[in-house]
């Protein structure tokens, strides 16, 4: 599957004859189970349906459909889905038997009512107490030669292809972020390193109230960031030894072929990233609950950041 599919339409489009009719079959059955106010959308290149959080996941495997409930729901329904293979977030269903469509209903209603009173994100939260401050950065902004760019949730400005600034507001201050913050000279001794250790060449200048910030100061420390670029000044990245899987990571991947064929498929890039985040988690519950998070985005062919890049 091509990550230019953006609908369970074009997903199912794609398919041909049995398969093609039985995810049909799927998709109707589930649409019709759901209240109307579920989203349809595509989750980790999956056909996936949201209420207040993912109701389902469904995908087509080679000789069995995938659907991805979460562990909730699987080990309440353990008794009977005894005549399916199973893990912890995933089932599978043979394509070349009957759909069970009781057990599929049952699943969604199972989710829909434990999703039923959770509060969806806002995202607009804390932005809305920072508006003064984000058109501040937008007229300083304009009196430079930056380019304005998405990446990884948010807006970044960028010199030459290099990322240069960006800015967010928080619940407590209004943060500046500054890529090549360590290079700049940092006249007003503002700039701090938010993770200590491990942010490189990244420096962020907070502010708590909007009267804290001179247009003038910024914009300053904006062109110099610039000048870094334009002189080729950067932290070249260190690379690192690649450690393999462990633990419960290397386990699962030993009792599972389709999850370790997957994984292998990965670029070393991705598969680091999915080796870091389980090793990372201190409590073995932890490592659990993150390993199967991971499982249905590493079937998909994702990395952990993907929808970040």
């Amino acid at each position: 599957m091509t990550s230019s599919i953006s609908t369970i339409d074009a997903y199912i489009n794609q398919f041909e004859g049995d398969k093609k009719a039985y995810l049909i079959q799927i998709y109707k059955l589930i649409a019709g189970m759901v209240p109307t106010a579920a989203t349809e959308t595509i989750s980790y290149q999956m056909p996936t349906f949201r209420l207040n959080g993912n109701l389902i996941h469904f995908a087509m495997n080679k000789q069995h459909l995938g659907i991805y409930p979460g562990p909730d729901a699987i080990e309440h329904f353990a008794p009977r889905l005894k005549a399916f293979k199973t893990t912890k977030g995933a089932i599978q269903i043979p394509i070349d038997q009957p759909i069970p469509e009781k057990i599929i209903l049952d699943i969604v209603a199972f989710n829909i009512e434990k999703f039923r009173d959770k509060q969806g994100p806002n995202w607009h939260k804390n932005r809305g107490n920072w508006l003064q401050a984000e058109e501040m950065m937008q007229q300083i902004v304009l009196k430079t030669t930056l380019k304005k760019e998405f990446k990884w949730g948010s807006y970044v400005y960028t010199h030459k292809g290099k990322n240069v600034i960006g800015w967010g507001g928080f619940k407590n201050f209004f943060s500046l972020w500054f890529y090549n913050g360590v290079f700049l000279e940092d006249k007003e001794n503002v700039l701090i390193s938010a993770s200590e250790g491990k942010t490189k060449a990244l420096r962020q200048w907070r502010f708590k109230d909007v009267n804290e910030m001179d247009s003038a100061k910024i914009e300053a420390y904006i062109q110099e960031s610039i000048q870094t670029v334009d002189e080729g000044k950067e932290i070249k990245p260190v690379k690192k030894e690649v450690i393999p899987p462990s633990g419960l990571l290397q386990e699962a991947l030993r009792s599972d072929k389709v999850f370790h064929e997957h994984f292998n498929a990965l670029t070393p890039g991705k598969q680091k990233e999915y080796i870091q985040y389980i090793s990372e988690a201190k409590q073995e519950k932890t490592k659990l609950s993150r390993l199967e998070k991971i499982r249905p985005m590493i079937i998909a062919n994702k990395g952990l950041n993907d929808k970040y890049k």
